[in-house]
């Protein structure tokens, strides 16, 4: 017995499987920092040095969140046919390509353009193309495997926006985003060439990185078509409860310097800022260590309330301390609510047809949480102020939790199935 354990032991240790979730972790880092969290950086330095005003430069970013949105159903497809190499090489090029001609922009139609390229980039590097590459290498440490590969996620949105500033002010916007571009090369280049696999089959390991004989074989299961996923109650539920919970939660960190800067000042919303992504860390820390031992929807409930809470806290007087306790509970739940959402759908659809199901529906929910900053912005002009807006987003958010909460995935694994084409 103690020989069989020892075997095991060293099985996982030896696993690839890890080293697959290490090169997501910083490819997820490159593309958060460049990507998703460097808009907010180019938009502002742009229209600072080439004189553009803010309206005729905001629809690039927008461009760029719907382009990559999207994108996730093909980039869903295609690593789940052919593996993740040919489309993390092709994020870290178009991440590279886009934050270089952004730099270089000298016309707002040329900014437009390299923010759709980095709109591919993003696509390419996305929590969609984490999880779909990850879904064929892990069954019982699934959860694990992409709560840890979406740390990436949390440390590009910590140093990300630092790093550019300090970059832009010491060498300026075009030499900076030219070093960027070439880290982003230098980066998930080698990892999608020497590291990225598409099953563990394919070099002669087993799922989860267990000895072939310590798996029982598990009987035929053909792929669930992403048409036929659609129409059950479980992936719908999924989509619009994480979609709204996206909604709020981009709507509400496009907005946060200005719900906070009246109350704290520009040097206590920086401080906050930071400790809000670090508190989103955190709570993706804490989700590795239970994400394989919980069950998924009631926790997924539970951090949208946590949410609910922050929200309703921050809206229900004035205060700075209420403002700081309140972001600091929304920054738990951020990087839980991006993170939970595919492993619910590995969970209840299984690894056969995984890319095009998660494709879908990250698609869908990165398509509601777009318009997460325009309904803020609109709510906050209507009342003159964020206090109405956050009591509506605790409130979403509290209907979000009841949707994933209600749903549960039952009977999704059975009945006839169409191939996956």
């Amino acid at each position: 017995m103690a020989s069989a354990d020892a075997g095991k032991r060293m099985a996982a240790a030896r696993y690839h499987g890890w080293a697959i979730v290490r090169a997501c972790l910083l490819s997820s880092m490159m593309g958060n920092a460049l990507g998703l969290f460097g808009a907010g950086v180019y938009l502002h330095t742009a229209t600072a040095l080439r004189g553009w005003g803010i309206s005729a430069l905001s629809g690039a970013v927008t461009l760029f969140l719907l382009l990559s949105a999207l994108l996730l159903l093909p980039v869903g497809i295609t690593i789940g046919r052919h593996g993740p190499r040919p489309v993390f090489a092709l994020g870290g090029a178009a991440t590279a390509l886009g934050v270089v001609g952004i730099g270089h922009a000298t016309t707002v139609a040329q900014a437009y353009g390299a923010f759709a390229v980095l709109g591919i980039g993003w696509a390419c590097l996305s929590t969609t193309a984490v999880a779909t590459t990850l879904a064929p290498w892990f069954e019982r440490a699934h959860g694990r495997a992409m709560a840890t590969a979406s740390i990436g996620a949390s440390i590009g949105g910590m140093l990300g926006p630092p790093a550019l500033l300090a970059g832009i002010a010491l060498l300026g916007f075009g030499p900076a985003t030219l070093i960027a571009g070439a880290l982003a090369l230098a980066v998930v280049l080698p990892l999608a060439g020497f590291v990225l696999r598409h099953r563990p089959e394919d070099i002669g390991q087993s799922v989860d990185g267990e000895p072939p004989r310590a798996r029982r074989p598990a009987p035929p299961c053909p792929a669930l078509h992403w048409r036929q996923a659609m129409r059950t109650a479980s992936l719908r539920s999924v989509m619009a409860g994480f979609g709204i919970a996206m909604l709020v939660q981009i709507g509400f960190l496009g907005h946060q310097v200005s719900i906070l800067a009246g109350s704290l000042g520009l040097s206590g919303v920086s401080v906050l800022a930071m400790a809000t992504a670090f508190a989103a860390l955190l709570g993706r820390l804490v989700l590795t260590r239970i994400a394989d031992r919980i069950a998924l929807r009631r926790v997924a409930a539970g951090v949208l309330v946590l949410a609910a809470l922050g929200f309703g806290m921050m809206g229900s007087g004035e205060g700075a301390a209420r403002l700081i306790a309140g972001s600091l509970m929304v920054g738990l739940t951020v990087g839980c609510v991006t993170t939970l959402a595919p492993i619910i759908i590995r969970a209840e659809f299984g690894a056969p047809g995984f890319g095009a199901i998660f494709g879908v529906a990250s698609c869908g929910i990165q398509l509601m949480a777009a318009q997460g900053p325009v309904i803020w912005g609109l709510l906050h002009d209507l009342a003159d102020g964020y206090g109405p807006a956050l009591g509506v987003a605790a409130c979403l958010d509290l209907a979000a939790a009841a949707l994933i909460l209600t749903a549960g995935g039952r009977s999704i694994m059975a009945g006839p199935r169409v191939p996956v084409r």
